[in-house]
C-alpha cells in the first residue's frame, strides 16, 4: 500500500514540474498503439496495447506516464495477463526541427499480474516520425525487468520484452504575442507589426537579404542601403537608382541625382549653356536671361528691363536738352595735388588750360572754385593747405588772361568734403584736389 502511494505521488510531482510543451509549442503529447510482448524464460507471446501521456521538459527530455496491457498471451487462461504503468523519462537524440526523432526511454513501473503486484522498470529505444507538425507515428522496442513480488511466496517476477507501434498527437496552445504565426518561444522578432509576412524565426521577410525587411523596403527584390529604404545607389550620390535621373553619374539630390557643373540649378543633361558664370540667373534651359531682349544678359545690362544699345551698357540713349548739353560741355575735371603740397602735378595744367579756354570762348560764364585736402594732419592745417591750393590754381588762371572778376567764389573746405575714402592711399590722393563749377 505504501509503495502504491509512493508511485502515485511521484507521478503527480513529475507532471507538475514541467512548464514547457511536448515540443516548444505543443504542451502535451497523447500516444497509443499496439504491439507484442513475451517472457524471456517461460515463453509465450501476447498482444500489448499501450497508452501514454507525455510532457516536454526541455529540448532533450520528456516525461511520460505510460501504461502497458498484456492480453491474449499464449498458454494463459486469462485474457488480461497484466497491467503495467510506468513513469518514464524519454531522452531525445535529435532536436525537434527534424521529422525523424529517435529516442531512449527508461523508468520505474508497477506491475499488476493475476492478483499479484510488484515493482519493475523498463528501458528501450524508439523513434517518432512527424508527418505533420503535431502528429507522428512511433515504433519502439523495450525490456521490462521484473523485481520482487508483493506476494511473499513469489520471490521474483519474470522479465519481458515488448515491441509496440502507434500514433502520437501533440496538443496545447503556444503564446504568440504579435500574432505572426510563430510562437513566442521561437520568435526572434517578437514585436513584428500586424499583417507583415515573417520567416520561420518570426522575423519580417527580407527577400533580397539587404537587412531591410520587405514591408519597409522600397526595392524588395534588389539589395540596397538601409539609408535609402533598401534601394541601391550605383553612383553613391545619396539618390536611390529608382529615383535617379542620372544613375551612373553622381549628382545632386535637388536635381534627381544629376550633376550641375556650372552650378546654375539646371542639370548638365538639360543645360544648353553649360558654362554660365556662377551666380547668373538662367532660364529652364540653363542659359542666362535677357529680360529686355537687347542682346545683353541681365547681369551685364545696366538697364535689364529696358532695351538699349550695347555701347551704352544696355540702357536707352537719353536725348539731352540744350541746357544739359551746354552744362556737359562746361564740365572740367578736378586738379590733383601731391601729399602736403600746394603745387599741382605738372600734368594737371592741361585741365586749367581747358577751363581758361571755356571762359574765353563763353564770356557769359564764370567759375566757382573749391579747395580740398585729405585727413592727414590737423583740421586747421588742412584748411589752410586747401586755401593755398586754390591760390595756386587762381594764379595760373589769371596769368592766362582771365580777369579775376570771372571767378565768382573761392572756398576752402579742408578735409570736410572727401571725394573718396581716407582709409587708403588711393582714396586720399583723390581727396587732394581743387574743383571747378562753371556757371552762366
Amino acid at each position: 500500500m505504501i509503495m502504491k502511494k509512493t508511485i502515485l505521488l511521484l507521478l503527480i510531482l513529475s507532471f507538475t514540474l514541467g512548464v514547457n510543451a511536448q515540443t516548444v509549442d505543443k504542451k502535451w503529447g497523447l500516444g497509443g498503439g499496439f504491439g507484442a510482448y513475451g517472457t524471456l524464460k517461460n515463453g509465450g507471446i501476447g498482444i500489448m496495447p499501450e497508452l501514454y501521456l507525455s510532457k516536454y521538459l526541455n529540448p532533450r527530455l520528456d516525461i511520460m506516464l505510460k501504461s502497458d496491457f498484456g492480453v491474449y498471451r499464449t498458454g494463459l487462461k486469462s485474457n488480461l495477463d497484466l497491467v503495467n504503468p510506468f513513469l518514464n523519462l524519454r531522452y531525445k537524440l535529435t532536436d525537434e526541427s527534424k521529422n525523424l526523432r529517435p529516442y531512449l526511454f527508461a523508468g520505474p513501473g508497477f506491475l499488476a499480474d493475476n492478483g499479484t503486484s510488484a515493482l519493475n522498470f523498463d528501458m528501450g529505444l524508439g523513434g517518432k516520425y512527424y508527418w505533420k507538425e503535431s502528429a507522428a507515428v512511433y515504433l519502439e522496442a523495450g525490456y521490462i525487468h521484473g523485481l520482487k513480488s508483493t506476494v511473499k511466496t513469489i520471490t521474483e517476477r519474470e522479465s519481458l520484452w515488448k515491441v509496440t507501434a502507434g500514433f502520437e498527437f501533440d496538443f496545447g496552445k503556444a503564446k504568440d504575442s504579435d500574432m505572426d504565426g510563430v510562437s513566442d518561444n521561437k520568435d526572434e522578432c517578437p514585436n513584428t507589426p500586424a499583417g507583415v509576412a515573417v520567416d520561420a524565426k518570426g522575423c519580417p521577410v527580407d527577400s533580397d537579404g539587404d537587412g531591410v525587411a520587405d514591408y519597409i523596403d522600397d526595392c524588395p527584390t534588389i539589395a540596397g542601403l538601409s539609408s535609402l529604404k533598401g534601394c541601391p545607389d550605383s553612383d553613391k550620390d545619396g539618390v536611390a537608382d529608382k529615383d535617379d535621373a542620372c544613375p551612373e553619374v553622381a549628382g545632386l539630390p535637388s536635381l534627381k541625382g544629376c550633376p550641375d557643373a556650372d552650378g546654375d540649378g539646371v542639370a548638365d543633361k538639360d543645360d544648353k549653356c553649360a558654362n554660365t558664370p556662377k551666380g547668373w540667373k538662367v532660364d529652364a534651359s540653363g542659359c542666362p536671361i535677357d529680360t529686355d531682349k537687347d542682346g545683353l544678359f541681365d547681369e551685364e545690362d545696366d538697364c535689364p528691363t529696358v532695351a538699349g544699345p550695347k555701347d551704352n551698357k544696355g540702357c536707352p540713349v537719353k536725348e539731352l536738352t540744350a541746357e544739359e548739353l551746354e552744362a556737359q560741355k562746361m564740365k572740367v575735371a578736378p586738379v590733383y595735388f601731391d601729399f602736403n603740397k600746394a603745387s599741382y602735378f605738372t600734368g594737371e595744367k592741361s585741365k586749367i588750360d581747358q577751363l581758361v579756354n571755356l571762359l574765353k570762348q563763353n564770356s557769359n560764364y564764370k567759375v566757382n572754385i573749391t579747395g580740398h585736402a585729405d585727413n592727414v594732419g590737423a583740421d586747421a592745417y588742412n584748411m589752410n593747405l586747401s586755401k593755398n591750393r586754390i591760390n595756386a590754381v587762381v594764379k595760373t588762371i589769371t596769368a592766362s588772361g582771365i580777369k579775376k572778376n570771372r571767378i565768382l567764389s573761392q572756398k576752402a573746405l579742408g578735409e570736410s568734403s572727401p571725394a573718396a575714402t581716407n582709409d587708403t592711399e588711393e582714396g586720399r590722393a583723390l581727396n587732394r584736389r581743387v574743383e571747378f563749377n562753371v556757371v552762366k
